[in-house]
C-alpha cells in the first residue's frame, strides 16, 4: 500500500463505504464503542482517518472541539456533507505525518485506519505524540491473532488484499510494544468476526 494508491482506492470506496462499514455489525460495534466513552464538554478530540464521518454521527459533537482528518479528499467530502452546519474542522492530512503540536488532544480516535495506512507504526507513533498526558487513545480495527501465526490462507491472500487498500495481517502487539511504557491498555475487547476486529482503549501515562 502507498499513499497515492490509497487515494485511488478510496475514491472508488467513497460512494458505497457507508453501505458496508456504517451498517449491520460495523454500526453496532461503533455504537458500543462510543456509548462507553465519557466525553466531557469542550474536550479536544481528534478523529484519525475519519472517512465518511460514521463515528461522528454517534457522539455529542456539538459540545466538543473536534478535528477530523483523512488522506482521501473524496471520503472527506462525504463526511463534510453530513456536518455542514457543525463546528467540526475537517482537514485533508496524512495520518503518518500530522501537523498538530505534540500533546494536543484529550482523545484520539482511530477507527479502521491502522490497517489501511502504508506505515502503521508511523501512524501509531503520531497518534501517541499528539495525545495529551492522561489522554485516551481509542482504536477499532482488525488485527492478526494474538500469540498465533496468521492462518496459511490469510498469509497467501494478504498481498492481494493489500492491493484493495487494507492489511489483514497487522499485529497490534508488535505496534504497541514500543509504546508500552507511555500507553497503558485499559480495555482490549473482541468486537466482530471471532475477535479479528477489536476495540482497544489506551491511556497515556507519560
Amino acid at each position: 500500500m502507498n499513499n497515492p494508491w490509497n487515494k485511488v482506492i478510496y475514491k472508488i470506496w467513497a460512494p458505497v463505504y457507508d453501505k458496508f462499514f456504517n451498517s449491520g455489525s460495523f454500526l453496532q460495534a461503533r455504537k458500543e464503542i462510543f456509548q462507553e466513552l465519557p466525553f466531557e464538554k469542550c474536550q479536544k478530540i481528534l478523529f484519525v482517518g475519519v472517512g465518511t464521518g460514521a463515528d461522528l454521527e454517534l457522539i455529542p459533537h456539538a459540545n466538543l472541539d473536534i478535528k477530523a482528518i483523512d488522506f482521501s479528499p473524496d471520503m472527506l467530502e462525504k463526511a463534510k456533507s453530513k456536518f455542514k452546519n457543525s463546528r467540526i474542522e475537517f482537514l485533508e492530512m496524512d495520518a503518518q505525518n500530522m501537523i498538530f503540536p505534540s500533546h494536543s488532544f484529550d482523545y484520539v480516535v482511530a477507527s479502521l485506519i491502522l490497517s489501511v495506512v502504508p506505515d502503521a507504526e508511523k501512524c501509531f507513533q503520531e497518534m501517541e505524540r499528539v495525545l495529551k498526558q492522561n489522554g485516551s487513545l481509542i482504536v477499532f480495527d482488525k488485527f492478526a491473532p494474538k500469540q498465533r501465526k496468521l492462518a496459511f490462507g490469510k498469509r497467501v491472500i494478504r498481498p492481494f488484499v493489500q492491493l484493495l487498500g487494507t492489511d489483514i495481517g497487522l499485529s497490534f502487539e508488535k505496534l504497541y510494544k514500543k509504546y508500552s511504557r507511555s500507553l497503558k491498555i485499559v480495555d482490549d475487547k473482541p468486537m466482530m468476526m471471532n475477535g479479528m476486529y477489536r476495540k482497544i482503549l489506551m491511556k497515556k501515562e507519560v
